[in-house]
């Protein structure tokens, strides 16, 4: 493995287990990221098939915390409703190709298409939340709790991978 690999994965494990929420968050973005890149260079359709379980499982549980907890404090501390309404459409949009994705397979001639295209998506979503003034920075400057809510988050997202492997 790469050195810049191992790094890499390394501050994501670590910042996954920080108590701050946007660490979290972030964690989560970098190990999608990963996921995209791998299935771009996938050949194999059950290679393919994989990735693209383990990312929508992973987007479903992400936005799932965002919109139950991480979403509505930062429209609290901010009042910021623009950045708050776009992120929830994105969200919107996601949800709707995941399905689609999920609900075809890499026999599907659009199968392919349909998970390049999401990752364009999760892409710019992820920019305008990380970029400055972003979501996350707005966060920062409002004096949000962060580490409670990393706190809640990381229960949450417990509850929703262990509710997952036990159904």
């Amino acid at each position: 493995m790469e050195k810049s690999s191992r790094t890499a994965e390394g501050r994501a494990r670590r910042a996954s287990n920080s108590k701050d929420a946007i660490a979290l968050l972030k964690a989560d973005h970098r190990q999608v990221e990963k996921w995209f890149a791998q299935f771009k260079k996938a050949r194999a359709a059950s290679r393919k098939k994989t990735l693209a379980e383990q990312i929508c499982d992973a987007l479903k549980v992400h936005t799932t915390i965002e919109e139950e907890i991480f979403y509505p404090a930062f429209l609290a501390a901010t009042e910021d409703e623009k950045l708050h309404h776009e992120a929830e459409v994105e969200h919107d949009g996601a949800k709707k190709l995941i399905a689609e994705i999920e609900g075809a397979g890499p026999g599907d001639e659009y199968f392919d298409a349909r998970v390049i295209v999401l990752s364009e998506m999760i892409k710019h979503h992820v920019k305008e939340e990380e970029q400055p003034g972003g979501m996350f920075a707005e966060a920062r400057k409002s004096g949000m709790d962060l580490d409670a809510l990393g706190q809640r988050m990381k229960a949450r997202k417990e509850q929703l991978t262990t509710r997952k492997f036990n159904a």
